[in-house]
């Protein structure tokens, strides 16, 4: 990550492929707000957002279950898929109601986040690792950061968002959710939390206020080896493998924005 001294994030847009993610960005979600749909029935878009968003996150963490598969079933703690999709839909709905707080205590709202993925108060829920607990994430396999280096990072990256800046909001969310697929702080549920807390961060920043761009749709799209390789150029650390997952999040945004594009038509030719 780059480590320009007045703000290290609006520094990474000068990164490979990253003005050009953003400018697309920005011009895709333009598009589908200004559908027509959008003027009348931006809720159910919303909320079909939230569902298909739920079902690409938990697709990635092992669950990759059916759209109406995840709309029908009602029991979600029967198995470990069940479990994890419960935990995505869960996500989900709680994040809409943490928007207020990510600005002043992003921490608080990663703690919460976890609580509400976990479902369940136990002894490591909600709060970061410790020494010598484990961590079932089974999907990244990148070395773990210690406790002491995921604190230190975690307030790093919390300071950054506190302070604002001039960063694009994908280059911040992008940031987010790198930093903690890298870091892996809690026990369980990383990458669920992960890809809640990069939606958290476009729709906090205005970029998509209505919550109707789900990037992990994209994210399940483009596949998990995409999502790896992409993921894997962010751990190396270089311009080119920082900017590309910066990239593939903005594709990931734009494949959101293409699927609720499909659900505002086909609201329209239903009250056609």
């Amino acid at each position: 990550m780059s480590t320009h001294a007045s703000d290290p994030l609006a520094a990474l847009s000068s990164l490979p492929g990253v003005a050009d993610a953003v400018d697309s960005v920005r011009k895709a979600v333009d598009r589908v707000y200004g559908h027509r749909v959008m003027r009348r029935r931006s809720n159910e878009i919303s909320s079909e957002a939230a569902l298909r968003g739920a079902r690409g996150s938990a697709a990635l963490s092992g669950a990759d279950w059916a759209l109406e598969e995840v709309r029908r079933r009602t029991d979600f703690g029967s198995d470990s898929e069940a479990r994890t999709v419960g935990a995505a839909l869960r996500l989900g709905a709680e994040a809409g109601q943490l928007l207020s707080i990510w600005r002043q205590s992003p921490l608080r709202v990663l703690a919460r986040l976890h609580l509400v993925a976990a479902g369940d108060p136990g002894a490591s829920v909600g709060r970061p690792r410790l020494d010598g607990e484990t961590v079932d994430e089974p999907l990244v396999t990148a070395p773990l950061p210690t406790p002491a280096e995921v604190g230190g990072r975690l307030d790093g990256l919390a300071e950054l968002i506190v302070a604002g800046g001039e960063a694009p909001a994908l280059v911040t969310a992008a940031v987010v959710h790198g930093e903690l697929l890298a870091l892996r702080p809690f026990t369980s549920y990383n990458g669920l939390v992960a890809r809640a807390a990069e939606r958290i961060a476009l729709v906090g920043s205005g970029l998509d206020p209505k919550a109707i761009c789900p990037a992990e749709v994209g994210h399940a799209e483009q596949g998990r080896a995409a999502y790896l390789a992409a993921f894997e150029g962010y751990l190396s650390g270089t311009p080119e493998g920082v900017g590309g997952w910066i990239a593939h999040c903005g594709r990931s945004v734009e494949l959101g924005v293409r699927e609720s594009t499909a659900v505002c038509e086909a609201l329209q030719r239903g009250a056609a």
